[in-house]
């Protein structure tokens, strides 16, 4: 039985645009199916297997794509890696890993919206939004620690024992 809640509107009219052949541009919010697998220990990217891998097909997401999955349920909601293809993934789905095969069988095979938010390991096919985000903070960072250039320059800190360049040295302490 297929979920009304992704089955009730037709996906020209959810994602503009839409050819499901095309492989899908950074920040793209697209319609998958996710399945899960729970075998093997080495991903076709050469990393161990784990939690937070998926698989998919390499002509939609190529290796090294990061993308951000959302459920029905928030149980399995989160941002993926893709780092693994299967024989039998192709188009629009998605294989996650599981550590427990049981849970593997119990997820079956369930709709999902995924927002693509890198497309493989160029980081310039990076979602706009969030590079912008990160290289304003990095800007607004060092502009605040930079010095305005006519502020005067900072006065030298001295070590212990010694004066500053220019400062009279402190007056002798004594006692009565």
């Amino acid at each position: 039985m297929l979920d009304s809640q992704y089955v009730s509107l037709p996906l020209t009219l959810i994602e503009s645009g839409f050819d499901p052949s095309a492989p899908p541009s950074p920040g793209a919010r697209l319609a998958f199916t996710a399945t899960a697998y729970c075998k093997g220990d080495v991903t076709r990217a050469g990393v161990n297997a784990q939690v937070g891998v998926a698989a998919s097909d390499p002509a939609l997401l190529p290796l090294g794509s990061i993308v951000q999955l959302d459920f029905k349920d928030d149980r399995y909601d989160g941002i993926y890696s893709i780092l693994d293809t299967g024989p039998a993934i192709e188009g629009r789905e998605l294989d996650l890993f599981m550590w427990n095969c049981g849970e593997a069988q119990r997820f079956g095979r369930k709709p999902v919206r995924m927002v693509v938010l890198r497309l493989g390991w160029d980081p310039h096919a990076t979602t706009q939004g969030f590079l912008d985000r990160f290289l304003k903070k990095a800007a607004a960072t060092s502009k605040l620690t930079q010095a305005p250039p006519d502020a005067p320059a900072a006065p030298a800190v001295a070590r212990p024992g010694q004066e500053p360049p220019g400062a009279t040295p402190p007056p002798p302490v004594t006692t009565p």
